[in-house]
């Protein structure tokens, strides 16, 4: 038995899904994590789940009554090539600490969410993808192999292209522990950004932009005003950029080219008054982000952790919602599919959600992952306080918009999708139930998520 081991409530990000008692095993091992899986599987145990640092906004990472594995001991960086760009790391990672030792190599992480406090594995089990998608496609394609701790307590490694690695990437932790694994990375020659920011009137003319203009950018994402209205609908700044080459920089600069000093701003409240984030002071936000921003700027240096992660600036930020949370909403529509995203923004924008961090981004070519997330086409995500009146079956109805399209929700943002829905939008949802069976016919990986959707 592993020696870190305590009894804790558990919750996502979003702070929604019902807090739920967990024994917390901390293995700081390959052998520790081993043990604790096949602990886990004793009678009478409610099974396991792996958990990262917390990120996921949902039930992803909960297990209600049973064991959730924190592997965030896990977090040593085994090797790095930095002539070929090849990392390989324990799952435990952090993308922070991964930029913090490859940048000053002249490496950086082939994509990264909206937070850089994710760990590899949690990468690799959600499959992230960031601005980057259009060209890149998501975190997974850039894994080499993998070690995954099955159910009967043996690792395996798992090259890329095969069944389990497939049922792995974006697998939500079901189908093993992952422990490690081999990454490719992506070569820059300084730690800053050249970024380019307009302004799109509306819906329309933000999807021409992205349309007709993204292919000059590695990365791409529109912040949107979801309380826009009338001819305003669908607004937006839009931003791309690249990272800087070494001749963009100044004197001053140049001296230190692959300085990575992002900086912290104080905590979020522990207490936020309900309804601080109410219609008229987010639409009041969005009115203020609109104007201010640039109509057309180009070239401008930003750091890192300004175009990437904002947010990180200001730790525990979603308690900005105050103790009922947010809900993160996340589809993707495929191209030729623009009408329906034309009315699902519509409807957000009459029924007046209250969200300020509203993006709309466009995916690639798909990836391989059976539950994997991105598709080719057009992808929302917007944060909604939970408690704003009728928001369940308001997002039931949107859900059904997104099927009747041929979209999906992000597994790992969501808190109440209806299972009924679920082999509609992942056609490959048969084969990941099969092998999964096969590979763990006692269920001991088990999350909420997984029992709420039967995964």
């Amino acid at each position: 038995m592993p020696v870190d081991t305590a009894s804790v409530e558990v919750t996502g990000w979003g702070r929604t899904a019902p807090t739920t008692a967990a024994r917390l095993v901390r293995p700081r091992s390959y052998e520790e994590a081993a043990d604790a899986v096949l602990d886990c599987a004793a009678p009478g145990a409610r099974g396991g789940i792996a958990r990262g640092l917390g990120r996921a906004y949902g039930d992803a990472a909960q297990n209600a009554g049973g064991c959730v594995l924190d592997m965030t001991g896990l977090d040593r960086v085994r090797t790095i090539d930095a002539r070929d760009g090849v990392v390989v790391c324990d799952a435990g990672v952090s993308l922070h600490r991964l930029m913090e030792a490859l940048l000053p190599l002249g490496w950086f992480v082939p994509v990264t969410p909206g937070t850089r406090y994710v760990t590899v594995g949690g990468a690799i089990g959600a499959d992230i993808h960031g601005k980057n998608h259009h060209v890149s496609g998501s975190f997974s394609r850039h894994v080499v192999s993998l070690d995954l701790l099955t159910a009967d307590g043996e690792v395996r490694t798992v090259p890329a292209g095969t069944d389990l690695f497939d049922a792995t990437a974006g697998g939500m932790g079901l189908t093993g522990v992952i422990l490690s694994a081999t990454v490719r990375l992506l070569p820059v020659e300084t730690s800053l950004m050249s970024v380019d920011t307009e302004r799109a009137a509306d819906l329309d003319d933000l999807m021409d932009r992205l349309t007709g203009t993204d292919h000059r950018y590695r990365y791409s994402v529109a912040w949107i005003d979801l309380l826009a209205r009338g001819a305003a609908t669908g607004r937006a700044v839009l931003t791309r950029g690249d990272h800087a080459p070494l001749d963009a920089l100044g004197a001053r600069a140049r001296r230190e080219p692959l300085a990575f000093r992002p900086g912290r701003l104080p905590a979020a409240p522990g207490f936020v008054p309900e309804g601080l984030l109410g219609r008229a002071s987010v639409g009041l936000f969005n009115a203020l982000w609109y104007r201010r921003a640039p109509r057309a700027r180009t070239g401008e240096l930003q750091k890192l952790s300004a175009f990437f992660h904002p947010l990180d600036g200001v730790p525990h930020w979603n308690r900005v919602y105050g103790r009922g949370g947010f809900v993160q909403y996340q589809f993707v529509v495929g191209y030729g599919q623009e009408e329906a995203l034309r009315r699902i923004v519509g409807r957000i924008s009459r029924r007046g959600c209250p969200s300020f961090l509203a993006v709309l981004k466009r995916f690639g070519d798909g990836d391989p992952g059976w539950l994997s997330f991105p598709v080719p086409g057009w992808t929302l995500a917007l944060d909604v306080p939970a408690g704003l009146p009728g928001l369940g079956a308001f997002l039931d109805e949107l859900d059904e918009e997104v099927v009747a399209a041929g979209g999906r929700v992000y597994l790992a943002k969501d808190s109440r999708l209806r299972p009924d829905l679920l082999a509609a939008m992942y056609p490959r949802l048969a084969d990941f139930r099969a092998l999964r069976a096969e590979l763990d016919p006692r269920g001991v990986f088990t999350s909420d998520l997984s029992r709420r959707l039967s995964l």
